[in-house]
Parts: structure tokens; C-alpha cells; sequence
């Protein structure tokens, strides 16, 4: 389960960015998932639940956008919905196109609780 080294590596970054701030917590962490990126969604839910633990995210809501897959023809440049890496263009048939879109992986924003100063 790939999705647990993941998730480690977000809570990490997370992390880091929530102390170089000087937060006390993280209230909300908003990722960005493709539908390419070879994350299963419900491995990704039930490992986010174990992995946040005893972390600055345990009580975080995450907001999960999941992006669908777009891709270009590589022979007649037709911009198409791709439910895996190798389908076929809808207008030519060709099977080699470049992704545009959905194999994105990355945090889109963190929002942290200030420590309270007296």
C-alpha cells in the first residue's frame, strides 16, 4: 500500500510548513488528487486515518479534490477524457496521448491554528 508512504510524506510537509509558521495546529489540509495518479481512494481513506495520528493533521479536515484525466492525441490533438493512461483517441482511434490533466498529487493549501500569545 503505496498510500501510506504518501500520506507520511504529506503530513511531513504539512508539518514543516505549520512550524515554519509558527501554527499550534492544523485546522484543514485541501489536496489535489488525479484520477491518473495511481492512488486508490478508499486505500487513501483508511490509510489517512492511521497515518494522521499523533500528528499536527489528527483533527484536521482534509478536503479531497479528486481531478479527472484529460489528455491530447498525439497524432490529431484531440482533447478527451481519459479513464486510464492508454485509451483510445475518441475522433482517431491512436492510443498515444500526452496527459494534460488527473495525475496530479500535490497539497493545494493548509490552513493552521496560531499559537496564542499572552
Amino acid at each position: 500500500m503505496h498510500e501510506l508512504s504518501i500520506i507520511l510524506n504529506i503530513i511531513e510537509i504539512a508539518e514543516q510548513e505549520a512550524k515554519n509558521a509558527g501554527a499550534a495546529s492544523i485546522s484543514c489540509i485541501e489536496l489535489d488528487i488525479g484520477s491518473l495518479s495511481t492512488i486508490e481512494p478508499a486505500a487513501f481513506d483508511f490509510a489517512w486515518k492511521q497515518g494522521v495520528r499523533n500528528s499536527m493533521l489528527e483533527q484536521a479536515k482534509l478536503v479531497t479534490n479528486y481531478i479527472p484525466g484529460r489528455g491530447r492525441c498525439n497524432y490529431c490533438q484531440t482533447v478527451f477524457k481519459l479513464k486510464a493512461l492508454y485509451d483510445p483517441c475518441p475522433q482517431c482511434g491512436e492510443f498515444l496521448a500526452e496527459v494534460i490533466e488527473g495525475k496530479e498529487l500535490k497539497i493545494k493549501s493548509i490552513r493552521i491554528e496560531e499559537k496564542q500569545t499572552t
